[in-house]
């Protein structure tokens, strides 16, 4: 029996239709090698073969053959392991990349190597002390001005390293707030973030359910996800909405319903064919340093806006920048048993990204019981204040001595530039005393020899503290520089390996997912061949069909 007419045309019709699509993605694939984000779009297709075939004088004994074709659907080429490992590695990239900012932004109050900084002024003090070890020079006005001038130039300096370190707080502080900024801070930018990809997961389920992959809004879905997870560490998955995904609401009774397709009379004729949603959930430890989870994307459950969360600066400000922390709230279709977390230095804490190295550089000092694994900017506020308050003790201290009994001595020539006490001491207001401004304090010569004031104080700059960590004044300032290139040495080469590394993986990813020019035309050689003997193939039923039409049965005519 020969085979139905044009089940022939049918299947060669398929085979042109295909690699005409095929042609179409290649050429769509090509056009998008320099987009930022496209993956790399395939044909998926699969062969009809009737269980039933369509022929009606088919003999029940003969061969069945297929009848071509079918396009199921066009889809992206993209490894989800390579997706979650460039994630994780964008947050280990994100944090160390941030903290480099900050210790490069410190650099610039501690960097003396090219100014005349805190070191040199404390080397110009000592040479002024040695000169007034001569008496003459001693009783010389001239000469305790120069050194009022001396101490003064050391203070200044001392300010304004510690205004620098503040103003990096809150520099900080507005990177997550972006407040008196041009640009969003971190928190409104996640937020964005969120509602985008809570709204596209809204927008592509939709066309998926109506036959359309909406492929490029995937792009845009995954270029928002990996920018996300620099910013805080996520876990991306996929999964079936709560009304296709085989379960009651009490969530144990199997809902059959959900997942199959059933004809009139009850029989499975197969699966329901629905998209996946998209979740995306937060990693942190608590404050007991156990993992958890927050869902910040419910795929589409719930309503518009309910399905994704959000972020709010839940303590600190511009004035009081150490203490600053970040709310995370759960979208609020999430059955999550917590539905916030406050994430800071010092309690739950993020695995990666750039929010918690904001949150350690203003909240860890590097010092406490358990030893800060970060030294933030109160760390070196601190140094400095602890500096100032020692520097000025001892120089008051020496100066208010009295060999001859009394209280009376000299008088503090360091004091607060506010209060004018020497107890309210800090790296930001330490400074020339009032009185010693306007002569009632003076160089003290209330000693058996009257250089002995100069020569102790000599002596103190060149003596250790044990304030100071049994470093003189000089060399503890060398220290906190040195203690913050070793930070940021080591830093850099952090940041150095999780660039490396996540190059590595971009390259992978972009191996399967990117567009590869040598690739593409080597596809478009196969299916314009594919294509030609399609039409070869039509054209040989053609000349068939004209055979048995028309020169048939000519014998006896």
């Amino acid at each position: 029996m020969v085979r139905a007419t044009f089940a022939g045309f049918s299947t060669a019709l398929s085979a042109l239709q295909a690699n005409q699509k095929r042609l179409d993605i290649v050429g769509q694939n090509l056009s998008n090698m320099n987009t930022v984000g496209y993956t790399r779009q395939q044909l998926e297709t699969s062969s009809l073969n009737y269980t039933n075939p369509v022929a009606h004088y088919m003999n029940g004994s003969e061969i069945a053959v297929g009848f071509g074709v079918h396009m199921d659907k066009v889809s992206q080429i993209r490894d989800p392991y390579l997706d979650v490992q460039y994630r994780t590695q964008m947050k280990k990239a994100g944090y160390a990349e941030s903290m480099q900012n900050s210790l490069d932004v410190l650099a610039r109050a501690f960097d003396e190597s090219n100014i005349d900084g805190v070191r040199t002024a404390i080397d110009d003090i000592q040479v002024i002390l040695t000169d007034m070890q001569d008496l003459d020079k001693f009783h010389d006005p001239v000469y305790e001005t120069n050194l009022q001038s001396r101490m003064s130039a050391l203070t200044n300096l001392i300010n304004d390293a510690a205004r620098q370190v503040e103003a990096a707080e809150k520099e900080e502080f507005a990177k997550l707030d972006g407040k008196g900024t041009s640009e969003n801070g971190a928190v409104e930018t996640v937020n964005e973030i969120l509602q985008k990809i809570g709204d596209l997961n809204h927008q592509i389920k939709q066309n998926q359910i109506l036959g359309q992959q909406s492929l490029e809004l995937m792009d845009e879905r995954n270029n928002l996800l990996d920018t996300l997870s620099s910013y805080i560490p996520i876990e991306v998955t996929y999964f079936k909405d709560s009304a296709h995904d085989g379960f009651e609401d009490d969530g144990q009774t199997r809902a059959d319903e959900e997942i199959y397709e059933y004809d009139r009379y009850g029989n499975i004729i197969g699966k329901k064919d629905w998209p996946d949603d998209l979740k995306v959930e937060l990693l942190y430890t608590d404050n007991k340093g156990d993992p958890q989870r927050l869902t910040l994307i419910n795929g589409t459950e719930g309503k518009r806006g309910e399905n994704y969360g959000s972020l709010s600066i839940d303590g600190g400000s511009q004035d009081d920048p150490t203490k600053a922390s970040v709310m995370f709230t759960a979208a609020k279709s999430s059955k999550d048993a917590v539905t916030t977390v406050s994430a800071s230095a010092k309690g739950a804490q993020l695995s990666g990204g750039s929010i918690q190295s904001s949150l350690d550089m203003l909240g860890k000092a590097g010092t406490g019981v358990d030893l800060d694994d970060v030294r933030g900017y109160q760390y070196y506020m601190n140094r400095l204040d602890t500096l100032a308050k020692t520097f000025a003790a001892k120089i008051n201290d020496i100066n208010n001595k009295n060999d001859f009994g009394g209280n009376k001595g000299g008088g503090n020539l360091l004091a607060d530039k506010e209060t004018n006490d020497p107890k309210d001491i800090t790296a930001l207001t330490i400074g020339i005393s009032k009185d010693w401004i306007n002569g009632t304090a003076h160089i003290n010569d209330l000693r058996e020899n009257p250089t002995d004031t100069i020569l102790d104080m000599l002596r103190a700059m060149q003596e250790t503290n044990s304030e100071l960590g049994n470093r003189t004044f000089a060399d503890d300032m060398n220290n906190i520089s040195t203690v913050l290139a070793n930070d940021s040495s080591f830093n850099t080469n952090t940041l150095k390996t999780d660039v490396t590394v996540l190059n590595g993986i971009q390259n992978s990813r972009d191996s399967v997912s990117g567009v590869s020019l040598d690739e593409e035309a080597s596809n478009m050689m196969a299916y314009v061949s594919a294509y030609n003997a399609a039409s070869r193939l039509m054209t040989a039923l053609d000349e068939a069909l004209n055979t048995l039409i028309n020169n048939t049965g000519l014998v006896g005519r």
